[in-house]
């Protein structure tokens, strides 16, 4: 439904439709809107890459009739239309449906302008921005050996994890059958894990110095006063910030808990709409916010959330690993550019595979990543190559139902 106003431009949107490939076994999700101009379309990032299935159906079935006919350069009124048009709003799926549309006009808006996005938001702060990876291994020592390695390629900020006993190590390779005696023998272990990762940030210390900023992700497994005790323990490393340390059903205690902790605390991959995320931000319980932008509806609340940062002295710190399609490290890339909230932004080295379905894919060497030049977000998509490439089913469940204590409870993965 159009809108009770005239309209200077008749540009159109005359469809919307999904496309899912996952060239590294990671399931994008990006949206093409086309337009009643000519060859003029729009790409977005809608990943939701655990749920994909749903965004698709919620996109082309709910979401893209109430499109057709729409002016391209309403982003603001469209973005509002359909985040009140299901009633019950918010939540991963339907965001992530509203991420693409978003990104997609944005895209169309930057081409027609003939101007990159991040000109369009009022042009660079920065030149290139710095970005952090990540270093891991089955040891401490085979962590800081991929630390090191990471340090000669010129990378600053490097986020360390290390394997432990049981299949449910976070962001390391596990080890079966790490407690033989338990009624679970694959078991992630708390215990050992607050007792091994002061040890590995010590040796970080030792090995790769002071000059490097060391980042580690909890991924949610503490308890509120479990998350205390290691980031006191972790205080003589100086890490740049301890990320996700409680579960987002225990975020009303996220204000006491940066409170007590004397390192930065990094959070908010995890909140599934832009008030959730704000609250974070005004609560006190942040010092760098990380949202996965098409989980909160894409671009145009993320601007609204880095204002809100900077005018709160919280940094941004976007989440960006492999389940984030190039079309949105991109709109991480333009926040990075224009926002004076910018803290680091998470980096993801994309294969040849990916840079050649997307073309355009955002490059990252010696430490920094580098946006296009190009109009709109100055990536493409090769729809025949994405197509050999087809979405998979079940790998992140599989991996979810391993992670377990090991008296067998479920722990948050």
């Amino acid at each position: 439904m159009r809108p009770p106003w005239s309209q200077a431009n008749d540009i159109t949107v005359t469809g919307v439709r999904a496309v899912v490939t996952a060239p590294e076994g990671v399931n994008l999700v990006v949206v093409r809107i086309d337009t009643s101009s000519p060859g003029l379309y729009g790409l977005g990032c809608a990943t939701f890459t655990q749920r994909f299935a749903a965004v698709v159906a919620a996109l082309e079935s709910h979401v893209a009739p109430l499109l057709i006919g729409e002016p391209i350069s309403n982003i603001s009124e469209i973005s509002r239309m359909l985040h009140f048009s299901s009633y019950w709003r918010a939540g991963p799926v339907l965001n992530s449906a509203l991420s693409g549309v978003d990104m997609a006009l944005w895209d169309i808006l930057g081409k027609r302008a003939g101007m990159p996005i991040y000109e369009l938001l009022g042009g660079r702060l920065r030149g290139d921005v710095p970005v952090y990876l990540h270093a891991s291994g089955a040891t401490i020592p085979e962590t800081l050996d991929h630390a090191e390695a990471l340090l000669g390629a010129g990378f600053s900020h490097v986020r360390l994890q290390t394997g432990q006993p049981g299949l449910g190590t976070y962001g390391a390779p596990g080890r079966p059958g790490g407690y033989p005696r338990a009624p679970y023998p694959d078991g992630w272990s708390v215990q050992h894990y607050l007792a091994q990762t002061p040890r590995l940030f010590a040796a970080a210390r030792d090995r790769l110095g002071d000059d490097v900023e060391l980042l580690h992700d909890v991924h949610s497994r503490l308890s509120p006063k479990q998350a205390v005790v290691l980031a006191r323990s972790l205080e003589p490393y100086r890490l740049f910030f301890l990320e996700d340390p409680i579960a987002p059903e225990q975020y009303d205690h996220l204000p006491s808990v940066r409170a007590a902790s004397p390192v930065p605390i990094a959070c908010g991959e995890l909140t599934t709409s832009v008030a959730e995320a704000a609250r974070l931000v005004s609560t006190g319980g942040v010092d760098l916010l990380r949202c996965h932008i098409s989980a909160i509806g894409g671009l145009t609340p993320a601007r609204k959330l880095a204002d809100l940062c900077e005018l709160s002295g919280v940094q941004t710190a976007w989440h960006a690993p492999a389940d984030v399609s190039p079309i949105g490290a991109a709109a991480n890339l333009a926040l990075d550019l224009t926002s004076p909230a910018f803290g680091i932004q998470e980096g993801h080295i994309y294969p040849d595979v990916v840079h050649e379905i997307f073309p355009g894919t955002p490059v990252v060497e010696a430490g920094y990543a580098r946006p296009s030049t190009a109009p709109g977000w100055g990536i493409d998509l090769d729809e025949k190559l994405a197509a050999v490439h087809p979405p998979v089913f079940g790998a992140h469940e599989s991996w979810t139902a391993t992670v377990r204590r090991p008296d067998g409870a479920i722990e948050a993965p």
